[in-house]
């Protein structure tokens, strides 16, 4: 079986894992090629020092850059720039001031995302460097601690889901129009926590800007991944870049590299495994709008501009729209028209290139003559920072990429998102609107789940102080999506006097108040697909094993409760044909009966990767020495310390 580009990158920047290729599942250690910061810079240097650490392992991995909250001039934050910019220079970092752009654009501009390459973000919207042929996904920040000190992270391989473009873009439509189709189409969880691979003569059709529009709002689609294919598009992009590094005398993209690139670009082996597989007919997207406060409901922009929603609020910025190709878009709509008087339209490019490339077109001077009030290359009103947040009662029409209830200002208030034509449009209007004449939706869904692939028993040679095998006593909850809520609640989150003993008795109660007492030490969980989704609270991990949990068995998990969990030294283990199994004999999804508790037993046997149960058995990705060393150790934190203080 060949493998995916995930699995090809992945293998290609591997530092310890499997002694076989890399597929789905597999914990692998990895040495990124570069790992991103903006302003949690601050709480990584913290993180970083109580490691241990006194030096980088590689210094040209980290990229600092100031991008969040860059409009806040008071003493505290501007100390915290000072701050972080003087540990840049102590430990020869490249830095990225406030006002020089966001993160993931610098990123792309100064030739920092290549193809082939394995880049992170502490940040969730690194998926955006799929665009140029690289694997990007987020990390959290004892993962970029981690990567500063010893230069290598843990990763569970993703499943990947490929995406099939066919066709071209009507006039009218634009790629934030596909990303939004996507969302509102599959948004059952298809490419929840998997990596996503565009493939299809479709993908010519897309401009490297488009193609970085789709990716960076694959994160709020669900993905972890999203990768475009390397062509001559791609190329002519990075020899643009290459051009104006050089002007600066910086050479971080080579000749030979663009020549190699148009050979042999990376790609997917022909006989890969994908979980499944989605066609979209580029030919078939209209423009629409999300919302409001979520990307899962999308209504073409042909039904929802006849209800004249009316708006107080425009934005045009962010990483996923506030490039040259987006403002000359708003610029063309904008020409010759005001904005209206009841509307605030806000603008700003998501690099300072971004912004002298779009005053040199004219379309920077354009959009202020129509109205618009500029605002600082960064992120500001797209994460509710600065300037020109929605108040209560109000509603926004944001060509950013997230619309989450509250992230833009006001809980009370709506927001949409629509493309840069349409918001500027809506913004002269003062109601949602499009530039012309709309279409009604006409895209079909066409998705293909594939089976799950079949794993056979393979040998693993068990660490010492790692268990051979666990048993205990079968608990089932049978939930797909149990968020972290639900596992440990709010009122205890942010409280400093909860203790273990006290954490115990409260886990899952706003799941089911009865698994306090359902539930014992030395129990195995068995919960349903996306286990530990919502916040990224460490105390759901922490809380089951305060409880003497064993491990959690689940279809799925969501990354960021699996990270915390190995992080903090707490096994999981994630078998979907389990799962299943127990649906279909136990109890089926979301049962009357929330925690069940059968009476026998189930054993997990992590020399071969088997769970077994009642006489059947199931197979799980096997836990080699990565995902062992944490268990040993008792979490990341232990574990890089100890790596640090045996290096000479």
């Amino acid at each position: 079986m060949g493998q995916t580009i995930v699995e090809k990158v992945a293998q290609a920047h591997l530092t310890e894992g499997p002694d076989r290729p890399l597929r789905a599942g597999d914990f692998a250690s990895l040495r990124p090629a570069h790992v991103l910061t903006h302003d949690n810079t601050a709480p990584v240097i913290k993180k970083f020092r109580s490691l241990g650490a006194t030096r980088f392992a590689d210094n040209r991995q980290p990229v600092f850059a100031l991008d969040h909250d860059i409009q806040n001039t008071s003493s505290d934050n501007l100390r915290k720039y000072q701050a972080i910019e003087s540990f840049a220079r102590e430990h020869g970092i490249e830095f990225f001031p406030a006002g020089a752009g966001i993160g993931h654009q610098i990123m792309m501009e100064n030739g920092f995302v290549l193809p082939g390459a394995f880049v992170v973000a502490s940040d969730s919207h690194a998926n955006m460097y799929g665009a140029l042929g690289a694997v990007g996904t987020p990390v959290v920040r004892t993962d970029a601690a981690a990567i500063w000190a010893t230069g290598e992270f843990w990763w569970q391989i993703p499943r990947t889901v490929q995406v099939r473009l066919d066709g071209s873009l009507p006039p009218g439509s634009t790629a934030k129009d596909v990303i939004i189709t996507l969302c509102g189409m599959y948004s059952r969880g298809e490419v929840l926590n998997a990596a996503v691979e565009f493939c299809g003569p479709g993908v010519g059709s897309l401009s490297a800007e488009q193609r970085m529009t789709i990716a960076n709002m694959s994160t709020e689609w669900g993905a972890l991944v999203a990768w475009f294919p390397v062509d001559g598009i791609t190329t002519a992009y990075l020899r643009n870049c290459l051009s104006v590094l050089r002007s600066r005398g910086i050479e971080r993209i080579r000749d030979e590299q663009l020549a190699e690139w148009s050979q042999t670009p990376p790609a997917p082996d022909g006989n890969a495994d994908y979980a499944a597989s989605i066609t979209l007919s580029l030919d078939e997207v209209v423009p629409s709008v999300s919302g409001p406060n979520t990307v899962y409901a999308m209504e073409s922009l042909a039904e929802i501009e006849r209800r004249r929603i009316p708006i107080q609020k425009a934005y045009l910025l962010s990483c996923v729209n506030g490039r040259l190709e987006d403002l000359t878009e708003a610029a063309r709509v904008l020409a010759g028209h005001k904005v209206a008087e009841a509307v605030a339209f806000y603008v700003a490019p998501a690099s300072d290139q971004a912004r002298a490339q779009a005053e040199q077109s004219g379309a920077w001077q354009t959009l202020l003559d129509a109205g618009a009030v500029p605002l600082p290359a960064g992120c500001g009103p797209c994460i509710g920072l600065g300037s020109g947040v929605l108040e209560p009662g109000e509603t926004g029409i944001s060509a950013t990429n997230r619309n989450f209830k509250g992230r833009m200002g006001s809980r009370d208030a709506q927001c949409y998102l629509a493309s840069p034509a349409v918001v500027a449009a809506s913004a002269i209007a003062g109601y949602i609107r499009g530039p012309g004449s709309a279409k009604v939706a006409t895209a079909t869904r066409h998705y293909e789940q594939h089976p799950f692939p079949a794993r056979a028993p393979e040998s693993v040679t068990i660490l010492d102080g790692f268990p051979a095998e666990v048993s205990g006593r079968l608990v089932f909850l049978p939930q797909d999506d149990l968020n972290t809520d639900g596992i440990y609640g709010k009122e205890f989150t942010y409280r400093d006097d909860v203790g273990p003993d006290l954490m115990a008795r409260v886990v899952m109660q706003n799941y089911d108040p009865r698994f306090t007492d359902l539930a014992k030490a030395g129990d195995v969980l068995v919960a349903g697909f996306n286990f530990g989704c919502g916040s990224s609270r460490e105390q759901a991990a922490t809380a089951l094993a305060a409880k003497g949990i064993a491990l959690v068995i689940a279809g799925s998990f969501s990354q960021t409760f699996l990270r915390n969990a190995f992080n903090n030294g707490f096994l999981c283990v994630e078998s979907p044909a389990f799962v299943e199994h127990l649906y279909s004999t136990l109890a089926p999804r979301a049962a009357p009966e929330r925690t069940i508790v059968p009476g026998d037993s189930v054993q997990i046997a992590f020399t071969t990767g088997t769970i077994s149960y009642r006489g059947e058995s199931h197979f799980f990705a096997p836990l080699g020495r990565v995902p062992q060393s944490l268990i040993v150790a008792g979490g990341v934190e232990r574990l890089v310390a100890a790596k640090l203080r045996t290096e000479p």
